[in-house]
């Protein structure tokens, strides 16, 4: 896992190509995370299927209760296939533009 922080957002990289150890990993360390906007990137697992997302569920329902944007950053999934209650994006240029409008919505009151 690398780790880089910029500002109110954390970006998480899953270096060995291993989903289910990365979201293992990341479970184990909610707490350090859990005030975080979080950006996964997943980019490197070639072998990531939409079955996989659903080891996610749970990490990102805690998440979003901490009133905080978990999105992922994967490459190699079919989007239209995506559950709702995941935010899947190609770039983390996206990712980053996915957590600001979250952001306005919450100082808004929505």
């Amino acid at each position: 896992m690398k780790v880089e922080e910029k500002g109110h957002t954390t970006i998480i990289k899953d270096t060995h190509g291993n989903f289910s150890h990365f979201i293992e990993k990341l479970t184990a360390q909610f707490n350090t995370y859990k005030e975080q906007n979080l950006i996964l990137d997943v980019t490197n697992d070639e072998n990531l299927h939409i079955d996989s997302l659903l080891e996610i569920k749970d990490l990102a329902k805690k998440h979003k209760k901490e009133k905080k944007t978990l999105v992922l950053v994967a490459e190699s999934i079919d989007f239209h296939k995506i559950p709702d209650y995941l935010l899947v994006v190609p770039t983390i240029l996206e990712a980053h533009d996915i957590i600001e409008m979250e952001e306005i919505e919450r100082d808004l009151g929505f």
